[in-house]
């Protein structure tokens, strides 16, 4: 089975289908409908063949539906029918998720996305759970998302952020007993090591989360204990 996988962003939408080498890309932005999408990544994945598609979302995902209209796109995404508009299989999952997911290789995992915001998910025997960790309070009545996402990283600076970012993974670690941390995003380059515990990824590891989102439980479970 062939699978496309569409990583959703507020800049770009990227497209890669399994079995492909190189990723294609186009800007998206606030005039990005869930139609507009749909044409738009058709588009991009022409001359591939897939079978189903992998979507990873930028808002909280439920029952496979979008639950809440993302911050950086158009709206109209809650209740479309994702599905009948592609005219094939298609699953949908949160963006931190589905890098989560990629990211995956054993035990427990935690995902810290940091970006704009901050998107978080667990990895436990290779099944996923989206978590809500950004606006939890973290300290002087902000959360963590104020501390380390890109409002924390203007406010601080850089130097002063990287500490917020050890400790806010120390701390998020513990709370999930996570046998280990990778943190993705777009500032994880602008780190300039892995915090203790923890490791770097890399955002294309949303694609490899969009194929595994199709895999059994069987092989779930394998690569859970390698």
């Amino acid at each position: 089975m062939k699978v496309l996988a569409i990583d959703i962003g507020g800049t770009n939408l990227k497209v890669l289908a399994s079995g492909q080498a190189e990723k294609r890309d186009l800007p998206s932005g606030p005039t990005l409908t869930p139609r507009r999408m749909v044409t738009a990544a058709t588009r991009l994945a022409r001359g591939w063949a897939y079978d189903v598609v992998s979507m990873g979302y930028p808002g909280p995902v439920q029952d496979n539906r979008p639950t809440r209209e993302p911050f950086n796109l158009a709206s109209g995404w809650v209740g479309f029918d994702f599905a009948r508009a592609f005219g094939k299989p298609v699953r949908v999952l949160n963006d931190a998720a589905m890098q989560a997911l990629g990211s995956y290789h054993g035990g427990r995992m935690l995902f810290l996305g940091l970006g704009t915001g901050l998107g978080s998910a667990l990895v436990i025997n290779g099944g996923v759970e989206p978590l809500e960790l950004a606006h939890l309070p973290f300290k002087k009545g902000m959360t963590f998302e104020d501390y380390v996402g890109l409002r924390g990283l203007e406010r601080l600076g850089k130097a002063k952020w990287r500490k917020e970012v050890v400790a806010v993974v120390a701390m998020l670690q513990a709370a999930m007993q996570a046998d280990y941390v990778v943190i993705g995003g777009g500032n994880a380059k602008k780190l300039a090591e892995a915090p203790p515990g923890a490791e770097l990824g890399s955002n294309d590891k949303a694609f490899i989360g969009g194929f595994r989102m199709w895999e059994s439980p069987a092989k779930a479970r394998q690569r859970a204990h390698p």
